[in-house]
């Protein structure tokens, strides 16, 4: 059996930067038409200057990949209307992150009070620049991002025409707020679809498996599976991808974070097939994204067919989500 799909776009990916940039960058960009890139770089890139910068760094490191960065800023309570006006033409996106929950976001916002955000986040939304956030509290880890839902009211409530993307979903109490406002939006990772939280910790830990937002439950990933599966309009594929070299992944102070951008298309076609939705993963992996963030990716095709692909047991010292194991799909051709 093969499958194609038509321009293939990952929502949220971490590319790193420097000799990381350089060692996984065309293992993510192979398969994916485009992917928007988080900027949660030290320092993180917060002007113009940086975004130029940076995407210049991604497009040297990824060779002849057919593969377009949509590049994000970080956000900051202090941007206004001006400075956001002259970088428009250079983002596709702002990402919030609540300070110190995540890698590299002791920068981001440590308050949510509408009035101190609402300069940045009204001329955002008059200039149509969809937000990004990391949604989680810190408070217990297993009801971080449950908490964080009414933030996510509050703000979707406030700011009724600013399009919000609830980052790497994990609860059923993200997918029940989908409906609840026009404006709000989801990716949903491919790890996220698999694992709970006994895969990363009932027996054995699996290093490789824990990230943030931490699996959850059984019930958890059911509802995910019935928007991801049914290709509902306002979710979409983002697979939160972040490599970390082995040492920082496989130590006491384990790093957050699963590298699943090499074979993240292989394991959606097997879980869709198994599902029988084959029919619904072109929307989720690419028309929906297409129809929320507006953009026209690359004419990009990825043919897959089911043989037996083996894992590698690393990528440049990167360890991939079911390292050394087989799963049923592999890449025929990207082109």
């Amino acid at each position: 059996m093969e499958l194609t799909l038509q321009a293939p776009l990952d929502m949220h990916l971490h590319l790193r930067d420097t000799e990381m940039l350089e060692n996984i960058a065309q293992a993510s960009t192979h398969t994916f038409s485009g992917a928007i890139v988080m900027p949660n770089l030290v320092p993180p890139v917060s002007s113009k200057e940086e975004v130029i910068a940076y995407k210049e760094r991604i497009m040297d490191s990824i060779g002849n990949e057919n593969f377009i960065p949509y590049m994000t800023l970080f956000f900051k309570p202090d941007y206004d209307r001006v400075f956001l006006e002259t970088i428009r033409e250079k983002i596709t996106a702002i990402k919030l992150y609540p300070a110190g929950i995540t890698t590299n976001s002791e920068g981001g916002v440590s308050g949510f009070d509408v009035e101190e955000l609402r300069p940045a986040l009204e001329a955002m939304s008059d200039l149509n620049i969809p937000l990004c956030v990391h949604g989680e509290t810190n408070g217990f880890v297993m009801d971080r991002e449950a908490e964080f839902v009414s933030i996510y009211e509050k703000l979707a409530a406030a700011f009724p025409k600013l399009k919000i993307i609830m980052e790497h979903i994990t609860t059923k109490e993200s997918v029940a707020a989908l409906d609840r406002f026009e404006n709000l939006y989801a990716t949903i990772t491919i790890h996220h679809l698999l694992i709970t939280l006994d895969d990363v910790a009932g027996g054995m830990l699996q290093p490789h498996l824990f990230c943030k937002p931490i699996a959850k439950r059984p019930e958890d990933k059911e509802a995910l599976l019935k928007v991801a599966l049914a290709a509902h309009p306002k979710v979409m594929f983002g697979s939160d991808s972040a490599p970390h070299p082995r040492h920082a992944k496989e130590n006491c102070g384990c790093a957050a974070g699963v590298f699943t951008a090499p074979i993240a298309l292989q394991l959606l076609v097997e879980l869709f097939e198994k599902h029988h939705a084959l029919d619904n993963l072109q929307a989720f992996v690419s028309d929906n994204a297409q129809q929320i963030y507006g953009v026209t990716p690359l004419n990009k095709t990825v043919t897959l067919e089911k043989k037996p692909f083996k894992v590698p047991t690393d990528y440049n010292g990167v360890v991939p989500m079911y390292a050394g194991e087989e799963i049923a799909y592999s890449i025929k051709e990207a082109k």
